[in-house]
């Protein structure tokens, strides 16, 4: 389940993916898949999949323990064509980030 809590140390990895008119679903079944081959990685926490309501973007927020954590995850996405696969889906705007202020 997402943690999202300021000053724990967990490390998540938005990615905004832009694509093609008709594309959000190809993406988020790859995607889907992708989460379901890095949930043995020690560290990793979670994926949740967002698609806009204008049907142009797919965001990606994931998380894992620490930096080494998504690492060990980003090998796995590599290694099982992941990454190349995406290319092809849309285009990727990805960056780690930390929380650093919730409100509720």
């Amino acid at each position: 389940m997402p943690m999202i809590t300021a000053d724990t140390g967990i490390v998540i990895q938005i990615n905004v993916f832009t694509v093609p008119e008709g594309g959000q679903q190809a993406l988020i079944e790859l995607l889907t898949e992708a989460a379901h081959a890095c949930r043995t990685v020690p560290g990793w926490i979670s994926a949740s999949l967002h698609r806009s309501l204008d049907g142009t973007r797919v965001v990606n927020y994931a998380q894992a323990s620490d930096r080494a954590a998504m690492a060990r995850v980003f090998a796995v996405l590599q290694q099982g064509g992941f990454l190349e696969r995406n290319r092809l889906l849309g285009t990727a705007h990805p960056g780690l980030y930390e929380v650093v202020m919730t409100l509720e």
